[in-house]
């Protein structure tokens, strides 16, 4: 789901510091840097929007560092650009003559499955296989990277190439757990009696937003919790038809309008905005905080409480995805030092600076992580992705299903909407915009 933040939120991890191995080297695929490299300008520009005291810009600087080491015959030309300038401009630069050998992109069928789709960027299917990515970033990894015919993601060809992630788990406060006497819950039905001890105390025991995309997370959070893999495929990859009427979607709703009805969740939550669910859990008003791996930066720093992140109870399932992926345009004039560049990424070294700085790498062996906290958060986005569990984001299916999301949830906790009402109009927008993809 959408965030303004996330970036600035990685860099304040910066101050973290750890020890991780890769699973596996670059070294083991074929030289990209022989024959046909060399036959091309001795060139390569990098695009990217990550700021340099960011965990990914310290990752990304350490891949240029590599690259020159074995390539000091070659030009890298880095150029700084911003998440909003690639976003508005990527279509008609991309169409000109000064493009990128490779550039960061945002995944997902709006974004990097419109390239696609207009042959803006590479197929790379085949530097998957020599490289060895499809191997390394199996499963839901390897759904935003890939795209058919149409943009959308899932299937086809691979287009790009993610190399960390993200992840929406429960953010806890330790020292109120241990006033009441409280464990971390690992199903359901426990969760919920840790919620109402919070409640019987006076304590409301969940932090959360309405006006943002918070509420919206935790909806999905629960609708994943009566869903498998096959409904992820049907809602996010469009699989098969949804029934928003059903068994996952009314659950989950249900579930939602329960836990606000009974106080576990401010009755004010449709106006709150995330800055104010965050500002509020890290000053000790809510015991817990339903939200993503962005925010662990910003605890890890302001936080003065104890404090701890646990997935969410029960679930197998879980809001998240890999993080933004490498893509090289059509008109690259260096596609193989591109190529190369992007193993790079995925080599131990660099995914060893992602880790010291809280970037959650997506090839790495969390064993070695000394720092306990740093150690919590991998280990957690760890055991998801053992489980193939990230489920992408509620508003990912649809353009525009971000508002749409925002707007039936406040509803519904204002009491404006009841459950089926709130599923009828999700299941419209998300319907004609499904139409409009696969038939517009």
């Amino acid at each position: 789901m959408k965030r303004n933040m996330g970036v600035t939120l990685v860099a304040a991890a910066a101050t973290l510091t750890l020890a991780l191995t890769a699973c596996s080297s670059a070294g083991s695929a074929p030289s990209a840097g022989g024959s046909s490299a060399a036959s091309e300008p001795k060139t390569l520009t990098i695009w990217d929007y990550e700021s340099d005291e960011s965990a990914m810009g310290q990752a990304w600087a350490k891949a240029v560092e590599i690259f020159k080491a074995k390539h000091p015959d070659v030009t890298v030309k880095e150029e700084a650009q911003t998440f909003e300038q690639i976003q508005k401009n990527a279509k008609i630069v991309l169409t000109g003559d000064s493009v990128p050998d490779v550039m960061e992109y945002n995944k997902g069928n709006a974004t990097a499955g419109q390239l696609a789709a207009q042959g803006l960027i590479t197929p790379l299917t085949d530097a998957a296989k020599q490289y060895g990515w499809e191997s390394k970033l199996a499963g839901s990894l390897a759904t935003t990277a890939k795209y058919n015919d149409k943009g959308l993601m899932g299937s086809g060809e691979w287009y790009g190439v993610p190399n960390y992630g993200e992840f929406v788990g429960v953010y806890y406060n330790k020292d109120l757990f241990a006033k009441y006497d409280l464990q971390v819950p690992t199903t359901m039905d426990e969760f919920v009696k840790v919620m109402d001890t919070f409640k019987a105390k006076g304590v409301t025991p969940l932090a959360t937003a309405g006006a943002e995309y918070p509420l919206g997370q935790l909806w999905y959070e629960l609708v994943l919790a009566n869903a498998d893999r096959s409904f992820v495929n049907d809602y996010q990859l469009f699989a098969n038809d949804v029934d928003f009427q059903g068994a996952q979607m009314t659950a989950g709703t249900t579930a939602l309008k329960d836990w606000i009805s009974k106080g576990y969740i401010d009755k004010n939550v449709a106006a709150l905005k995330a800055e104010d669910m965050g500002v509020s859990f890290i000053k000790g008003k809510y015991p817990m905080m339903v939200s993503g791996s962005w925010w662990f930066g910003r605890l890890a720093t302001e936080m003065k409480a104890d404090w701890g992140m646990f997935t969410f109870p029960g679930n197998a399932l879980h809001p998240g995805s890999s993080g933004n992926i490498w893509v090289i345009p059509t008109k690259a004039k260096s596609p193989e030092l591109a190529k190369e560049f992007i193993d790079i990424t995925l080599s131990p070294e660099v995914q060893n600076v992602l880790a010291e700085k809280g970037g959650l790498p997506v090839a790495g062996d969390t064993s070695v992580i000394t720092d306990a906290k740093v150690k919590e958060l991998t280990t957690n986005f760890d055991s998801i992705l053992k489980q193939d569990g990230l489920a992408f984001y509620p508003d990912w299916p649809v353009p525009g299903y971000y508002d749409v999301i925002v707007a039936q949830l406040q509803a519904l906790a204002n009491g404006n909407k009841d459950v089926p009402a709130t599923l009828e109009g999700l299941g419209k927008a998300y319907a004609q915009g499904k139409d409009d993809l696969l038939n517009g």
